[in-house]
């Protein structure tokens, strides 16, 4: 007891070893991973980037014109760059900004939305592929 309340006392008198955030910027490293960005314009819909994704973070909506949607969960992304990796346009369709992660406090509900979300996609890509069945099936039938 008497050894620790030494220790706690000596350290009152040495100088902080913690970064001052709020005063402060944080300076990113580089090479530093942040949130991941998406260009449409530039974007085959290869679906690469949702496949390797280790959390499931990345989901397409698949509509029934054909058309993707893309979408991206924040919360639910690791930062591992395996999406940008498996891209075969990055830079251009896909990349890893040095944007500073969201804080990590999380409102109430926010991943709800989100899992609503993944079983509409889900949902939209086994309608497509029935549709695309049907529509096969229907023009054997006619010739």
């Amino acid at each position: 007891m008497f050894r620790s309340m030494l220790e706690a006392f000596k350290n009152l008198f040495k100088p902080v070893r913690t970064h001052p955030y709020p005063a402060e910027d944080i300076v990113l490293p580089s090479g530093y991973r942040g949130l991941i960005e998406y260009g449409i314009d530039a974007c085959i819909f290869c679906d690469k980037c949702e496949k390797v994704c280790p959390p499931g973070a990345i989901l397409f909506y698949q509509h029934e014109s054909g058309e993707k949607e893309y979408r991206y969960n924040p919360w639910l992304c690791i930062y591992c760059g395996e999406c940008v990796r498996a891209c075969p346009k990055p830079e251009e369709a896909l990349w890893q900004s040095e944007i500073k992660q969201r804080p990590a406090v999380v409102e109430d509900g926010a991943n709800e939305g989100w899992f609503a979300w993944e079983e509409a996609c889900k949902k939209s890509r086994e309608e497509y592929a029935a549709a695309k069945k049907a529509a096969k099936t229907q023009n054997k039938s006619e010739e």
